[in-house]
């Protein structure tokens, strides 16, 4: 979930505006042909890797952007040393789409919707949220957790898209999935922590679901897992930063759930004001992207 929820804009354009006599930023709108086999594997599996899903000049427009609105809102965090093993697993700003808006050309952008709409197999799709989530050089390991465990969706139909806006080796915490572990929705009422690393890690192996993941990554590369695949990444040591952007969609339609976890009734209240379970899962800032952009 967001930990930075202000969505107080940067001069009204972003950290690092484009300026008058630079190029626009790409519009991302051309459509990414899925390679055959893949939705089902998603469907099967609960995440996929795909390889240039933005490409070298579209994150170079975008990466100074998104980074801008990252070092502005990441002002004031304590060092590394002193934080717990949240705080250390990465600097993570959230919404970034509300406090500038070139970042949101990349939040809303119609090639990525699309991409979520045909592997959730679904015919309109909403924004949930955007999260940046660099790891520092040195930066801890990203427990075992299931994201859903934070979303107040009655729906299997989410979607988060892990895109690195820098090349990345293995060693800088690159994701790492737990093939199959979808299939049984909420595991358990755990927050990501030291506690969810240790439970998951020993429900993995006894189940002997397969992991995935961890390979490199270029930037435009992306992977998409589902909201209740379970997840981790090793710590970065190397000694650049893993910038990586995320985007949360969901299947327009759902409804707000029954609030089954601590994380899901912290989130409510933010995502749908005054919302109650079986309302439809709408508001201001979950808009419709795909098949077009309303806000």
């Amino acid at each position: 979930p967001p930990d930075n929820r202000n969505p107080r804009p940067l001069n009204g354009r972003g950290a690092a505006p484009y300026h008058a006599g630079m190029s626009p930023l790409p519009d991302l709108a051309s459509p990414y042909a899925l390679p055959a086999g893949t939705a089902e594997a998603y469907a099967r599996d609960g995440h996929c890797l795909l390889r240039g899903v933005a490409s070298t000049e579209e994150i170079a427009a975008f990466r100074p952007v998104i980074t801008g609105v990252v070092d502005e809102f990441r002002k004031g965090l304590k060092p590394l040393a002193d934080r717990d093993t949240y705080g250390k697993a990465f600097v993570q700003i959230g919404n970034l789409w509300q406090k500038s808006q070139d970042a949101a050309k990349f939040t809303t952008a119609r090639r990525f919707a699309g991409i979520a709409a045909a592997l959730m197999g679904v015919a309109r799709v909403r924004l949930y949220h955007d999260q940046a989530l660099f790891k520092e050089a040195g930066g801890g390991i990203t427990p075992w957790h299931q994201d859903q465990y934070y979303w107040p969706l009655d729906t299997p139909n989410t979607i988060t898209m892990w895109m690195p806006l820098v090349d990345l080796e293995p060693e800088m915490g690159v994701m790492k999935f737990a093939s199959k572990s979808h299939a049984g929705g909420l595991l358990e009422n755990l927050a990501i922590s030291d506690k969810s690393e240790a439970a998951y890690d020993k429900f993995v192996a006894d189940k002997g679901f397969p992991v995935a993941g961890g390979q490199p990554m270029a930037a435009g590369d992306a992977t998409f897992h589902t909201g209740w695949t379970l997840h981790r990444a090793p710590p970065n040591a190397s000694n650049r930063e893993r910038q990586v952007m995320t985007i949360i969609w969901f299947a327009d339609g759902a409804k707000i759930s029954n609030l089954d976890t601590d994380g899901q009734k912290n989130d409510v209240d933010y995502i749908f004001p005054g919302g109650q379970p079986g309302d439809p899962a709408v508001s201001k800032i979950t808009p419709l992207v795909w098949p077009e952009f309303r806000p």
